[in-house]
């Protein structure tokens, strides 16, 4: 039975039709009739994911006795990506919208970084020892800067000490608001992460300005006691766990 059959099965015994599960699920009625019609072996797997949550089944249920050659056609996915892509579909907008920020901006580091993988092992003789990361110009430690806007402008090699595994990225430091432990041209090495605790030290976008802070119960925080805090908002987004600093 192919995954088309046992969607019309289901259907028929949650008393629905395409295009109410059409509406349920946010595609368009086409897409359920396409499925039913084809009785295909393949599916796309987030609309897959909608369906089994909506019709009271696991993902597994469509495709438990289907097979493609010998591979299951859920086999290319881990239980821990079918459980994130799970996750994903339970938040709100703005979670999602705070995910697809994150991913995207990931995606096109991993992909700047593969670009110069090749520039980076032919100069490897006189490049210090150490990972290659991206350095963005800048980050506020004052009134805000927009960050990310414009793809990073250079390089820059960190030493390979275990502290530094989960730094992805380099940011200079913009302003005096974190003084005295941060300065004006400081190297911030980041953590990708969209939550830190309270009392630590973390990349923040707010209103589209972009800066470093120590976040409060419901406020950024300056070190500097010369700057105001600034009130986070519900679109407020963390982008990175401040882990270290260099000079410049």
């Amino acid at each position: 039975m192919g995954i088309g059959s046992k969607l019309s099965k289901l259907m028929d015994m949650n008393g629905t039709n395409a295009n109410e599960l059409a509406r349920k699920i946010d595609v368009s009625p086409q897409t359920i009739y396409s499925i039913i019609k084809r009785d295909s072996k393949k599916a796309d797997i987030e609309v897959l994911l909608k369906l089994a949550d909506t019709l009271g089944v696991t993902a597994e249920y469509f495709v438990d006795d289907i097979n493609t050659g010998n591979e299951s056609v859920l086999e290319q996915y881990s239980k821990e990506e079918l459980n994130h892509l799970k996750k994903y579909h339970d938040l709100d907008p703005i979670g999602q919208s705070h995910v697809d920020a994150v991913l995207q901006w990931e995606t096109e580091r991993v992909q700047q970084i593969e670009q110069a993988s090749a520039t980076v092992v032919e100069a490897s003789d006189s490049v210090p020892a150490g990972r290659v990361l991206q350095y963005f110009h800048s980050v506020s430690a004052g009134a805000g800067e927009v960050l990310f806007d414009d793809v990073y402008t250079e390089r820059i090699t960190v030493p390979d000490r275990p502290q530094y595994r989960r730094v992805a990225y380099a940011v200079k430091v913009s302003g005096h608001s974190m003084e005295p432990l941060y300065h004006d041209n400081d190297i911030l090495l980041i953590e990708p992460t969209c939550e830190i605790n309270i009392g630590e030290i973390g990349i923040f976008n707010v209103n589209g300005q972009a800066y470093v802070k120590k976040l409060g119960k419901g406020k950024l925080i300056s070190l500097n006691k010369g700057y105001d805090d600034i009130p986070l908002t519900e679109e407020s987004l963390c982008m990175g766990r401040v882990v270290d600093s260099l000079k410049s």
